[in-house]
């Protein structure tokens, strides 16, 4: 190849730059084009300054065109200038499989992924796609070997089947990356998930000591104020009669609608019992289906305001901010996945 670069220009040529962009030079003599550059050797000092002038405008114009493209870049991904692009390069970036191995973050965790399940597992790179199977395969065993948050797996695996029918079977598998059939294969995987949750038996413990029904009443009481579900509520006054006489707490079921939902929204769905009173238990289940309730995890993601960068909460990095914890956000699991929508 006689010429390698961006300038077409073959070697050898005389051009000039002209309103109507290069042109060959043409000798005024003859009225001919130019080829040998001795025949305007009078002209050398022009048309080198003509060329140098052309060379520096060119590159000039490059960077502006690169920096024009740089700033729109930045500007349309404004939040994400701690080097996230996607929403699938933060889930491989950020460490979730350890993460779910602290009880702090797992609920958060579990409800991350139970978000993309619903909405954004198509916006994932095929990638992130095999990285969400594998944390979810993860916490699913991790279940089965602790017999913890059973109710709270079963919701995830069945959000995430729910999900996959419709994308297979209604949209189309042009959504998922990959082949069908491993997608498939998969929905097979979480059927057997399924099972093996619903086979999973609750032993007694072996030990013998002191137990949650030991308890003084007082405590017991302030143990269930606690919890922030009242299907646990629910599952613990099934565990024995006592705790049943306990779980049917008036004011327990009232702190807790209380704790969930504002006033106005209390007072737009009042049960009546028969005896006259307020049903908190009933309201508290309606107001469910009606209002969002409010969610609590013991360690969350955090954004950095000053640095633009995503760490979970507790954890350090090289902020130069004169006061690094005033500029730090905690992150709810639907903030997360928001960062990333354009």
């Amino acid at each position: 190849m006689p010429f390698l670069g961006q300038d077409w220009r073959s070697p050898g040529q005389s051009w000039v730059k002209t309103a109507d962009g290069w042109k060959r030079f043409l000798d005024e003599r003859s009225g001919s084009f130019v080829n040998d550059l001795s025949s305007y050797c009078n002209k050398e000092v022009y048309n080198k300054e003509n060329l140098f002038n052309s060379l520096n405008y060119d590159v000039a114009a490059k960077k502006r065109k690169k920096d024009m493209l740089n700033s729109k870049t930045k500007t349309h991904c404004k939040p994400l200038r701690h080097g996230y692009c996607t929403l699938g390069e933060a889930f491989n970036r950020l460490d979730f499989s350890t993460a779910i191995l602290d009880s702090r973050r797992f609920n958060y965790v579990v409800r991350l992924l139970e978000l993309i399940a619903k909405s954004q597992l198509t916006s994932l790179s095929g990638i992130a796609q095999k990285n969400f199977m594998n944390i979810l395969e993860k916490v699913v065993l991790k279940v089965l070997e602790d017999q913890q948050n059973i109710r709270l797996i079963r919701e995830l695996l069945q959000t995430l089947y729910t999900s996959l029918c419709t994308l297979v079977q209604r949209v189309g598998k042009s959504v998922l990356v990959g082949n069908i059939n491993m997608w498939v294969y998969r929905m097979e995987t979480i059927l057997h998930w399924q099972q093996q949750l619903n086979n999973i038996q609750i032993t007694r413990p072996a030990f013998k000591g002191l137990t949650f029904t030991d308890l003084p009443l007082c405590l017991q009481l302030n143990i269930m104020q606690r919890l922030s579900d009242g299907r646990d509520l629910v599952s613990l006054g099934q565990a024995a009669p006592d705790l049943h006489v306990l779980s049917e707490d008036r004011l327990l079921w009232k702190k807790l609608c209380q704790y969930h939902f504002s006033e106005r929204q209390i007072r737009k769905r009042l049960i009546l019992s028969d005896k006259g009173q307020l049903d908190w238990k009933k309201m508290y289940f309606k107001l469910i289906r009606c209002y969002p309730r409010k969610e609590q995890y013991g360690d969350t993601l955090q954004l950095c305001k000053h640095c633009h960068i995503l760490s979970w909460k507790g954890t350090d990095h090289p902020c130069t901010a004169n006061n690094p914890e005033s500029c730090s956000v905690s992150l709810s699991p639907q903030d997360f996945i928001n960062l990333f929508k354009f």
